[in-house]
């Protein structure tokens, strides 16, 4: 098999250049990415194409219609239903390398590999063509079985999809994305699970936050040590989504600082926290120390959901059991006293956390306005990593002056 891989590899490599064509302007930006659920989008394999399939990626963006079914095992079988009926604005779809490309280590490698899918000894496997003939392969996933028509594309164990972002705005290009390093290239840990978990830039000026209103506070927290910007282009991406899984790091990184902790984790766990956290993802043993100490806590129906992101109310939620879990820890009792008046916010009536939002609000204005700004606090909105850094030092500091 890994002699016909590498066959595949040569043969098509000169038909993967051309594909890059249309993509060319990506060398002109630094792109992000923003995480996605994975239970609502698939790889297709789609019979057609120069080696008898293409790559298909299909998006279930509303709930309105459904935009696909399976069936079978062996491989599964898909039934891409906005082939019969006018899904607009319910499924979002990517056909071809404007569409999708692969994400390693943190770095687009858009320009660097095609994706193709290729039969190769009864299975049909989604192959990532590097554009340097003397590139090595990358197997990313597959369909586990060959049949007629469509099938799903199974990834390995070390991907998932994810989207590409710009400048805090999420774009409509996939991301084929790794936590591994491309062949031949030094892994980027840059900080992006949200915590101090990877490699620092060295210093806190960041290029892209001089005119953000939490630039001060961004400096602090990085200088702190409980939260990182990203090294291979010394920036901090302030308008980056934070996800469940690296908002329970940063928050435990920050608890680290309070005397008497005691806070630690190992690298991997023997059981799952939760049934969607595997013991051996990166985040396994800051997710169960967190549930353990209820810090966070889990769905009713057993998942963490650690790649979907949290939303303003949310991170206030798990900041404030993180500042009772910090004064017990200094041997107090964990009531959080008022610092400042609560402020009145126009959004938060009869919302769920409102009670949440106004404590906090109070607590040395952990709870602020969207932006700084007015009187709104949006509670349903992503959290940003600027705010979600200027936040968690808030509470920090709050938990040590208490």
């Amino acid at each position: 098999m890994k002699h016909s891989l590498v066959r595949t590899a040569a043969a098509l490599a000169g038909s993967a250049i051309l594909t890059l064509g249309a993509i060319g302007s990506a060398k002109a930006y630094t792109f992000d990415e923003t995480e996605i659920n994975q239970d609502r989008v698939i790889a297709i394999a789609q019979p057609g194409g120069l080696t008898g399939y293409q790559l298909l990626i299909v998006e279930q963006v509303t709930d309105r219609r459904q935009c696909w079914s399976e069936n079978g095992s062996n491989p599964v079988r898909v039934d891409p239903l906005l082939a019969t009926f006018d899904f607009t604005g319910i499924c979002g779809r990517a056909t071809d390398s404007n569409g999708f490309s692969i994400r390693m280590a943190g770095t687009d490698l858009a320009l660097k590999y095609s994706l193709m899918l290729q039969s190769v000894d009864g299975n049909v496997l989604l192959i990532g063509i590097p554009t340097d003939p003397n590139g090595k392969p990358i197997i990313i996933g597959r369909t586990n079985g060959d049949t007629n028509g469509f099938m799903k594309i199974t990834l390995d164990p070390a991907w998932r999809l994810s989207k590409r972002a710009y400048q805090g705005k999420v774009l409509g290009h996939f991301y084929f994305t790794s936590k591994e390093s491309a062949p031949g290239e030094t892994a980027n840990t840059g900080g992006n699970t949200g915590g101090n978990t990877g490699g620092n830039t060295g210093g806190n000026t960041f290029g892209d936050i001089a005119t953000d209103i939490y630039a001060s506070e961004i400096k602090e927290a990085v200088g702190l040590g409980f939260v990182a910007g990203f090294a291979q282009d010394n920036t901090f991406r302030p308008q980056l989504a934070v996800t469940r899984e690296q908002l329970v790091s940063l928050v435990l990184e920050s608890l680290k600082g309070i005397q008497g902790a005691n806070i630690t984790f190992p690298s991997s766990v023997s059981i799952r926290p939760y049934r969607d956290v595997d013991s051996s993802r990166w985040s396994a043993g800051k997710v169960q120390f967190a549930r353990d100490n209820k810090i966070v806590s889990g769905y009713q129906d057993g998942t963490f959901k650690p790649m979907q992101p949290v939303t303003r109310a949310e991170l206030m939620a798990v900041l404030r059991r993180a500042a009772e879990f910090g004064l017990s820890a200094r041997g107090m009792q964990p009531n959080l006293v008022s610092k400042e008046p609560s402020k009145s916010f126009l959004d938060t009536q009869n919302h769920w956390a409102a009670s949440i939002i106004t404590q906090m609000s109070a607590y040395c204005s952990v709870a602020s306005s969207l932006n700084e700004i007015g009187n709104r606090f949006a509670p349903d909105d992503s959290a940003k990593r600027n705010y979600a850094a200027a936040a968690t030092l808030r509470m920090l500091k709050c938990v040590k002056a208490q």
